[in-house]
Parts: C-alpha cells; sequence; structure tokens
C-alpha cells in the first residue's frame, strides 16, 4: 500500500464530529481539516481525522496557521452508483522546516506504520 505524504499550512478547522456505530454499538469522532499547500500554484487540500484519540491530539496540538506535514492514506466508496473519495490522515506533525521552501509530496510504500 501506498502512504502519502504532503506538507502546507492549516488553513481551517472543523468541528469535532461524533456518534454512535449502528453495528458495533461503538463511539466515534471525526473531525475534517484543510490545509493550503505552498506550491507555485497554491491549492486547498481536506483531510479528514477519524478516531477519538487521533482527534483528541489533533485538536490538542494544532491550530490554524500552523505549517504541519500530513501523511495519509486515499480511500474510495461507492455508494448508488458514484464514488467518494477521503483522504484519511493518519499522522499529523509540526513541520520545523523553513516555512518559505515549497513543500514536496512524497509517496513511500511501507504497510508496516500503519496504526490498523
Amino acid at each position: 500500500m501506498s502512504n502519502l505524504q504532503i506538507a502546507g499550512t492549516i488553513k481551517s478547522i472543523g468541528e469535532v464530529q461524533s456518534g454512535t456505530s449502528k453495528s458495533s454499538g461503538k463511539e466515534w469522532k471525526k473531525l475534517l481539516f484543510v490545509i493550503e499547500t505552498k506550491d507555485q500554484y497554491p491549492k486547498d487540500v481536506a483531510f479528514t481525522v477519524f478516531g477519538a484519540e487521533k482527534v483528541d491530539n489533533f485538536v490538542k496540538y494544532n491550530k490554524v496557521g500552523q505549517l504541519v506535514d500530513v501523511s495519509f492514506n486515499v480511500e474510495s466508496r461507492e455508494y448508488k452508483g458514484r464514488y467518494y473519495t477521503d483522504l484519511n490522515a493518519w499522522k499529523v506533525f509540526t513541520n520545523k522546516g523553513d516555512s518559505a521552501q515549497a513543500p514536496q509530496t512524497t509517496q513511500s510504500v511501507d504497510a508496516g506504520d500503519l496504526p490498523f
């Protein structure tokens, strides 16, 4: 499986959403946040953070305007003949590098780092 990474500045952080799974009855939490890349033509990229511990840590350690590196997976689902794609962030770190440097999108293959 390919793991992707991108860097950018947090542009917005959505409200924490929570609920209970219909199938298992377990509680869940998720959060949407958007980063802006610093490429020649900046783009907004929206990510989902899923899981109570990951959401709590994201809210605790991140804020709008912060430069971050995001490791994520791409997931698509089909519903009634249409496909929906999510970018699921599983690791978000503060980027301590030079903020003037343009972030690079990288791809690495190492499924051993996945937390699930």
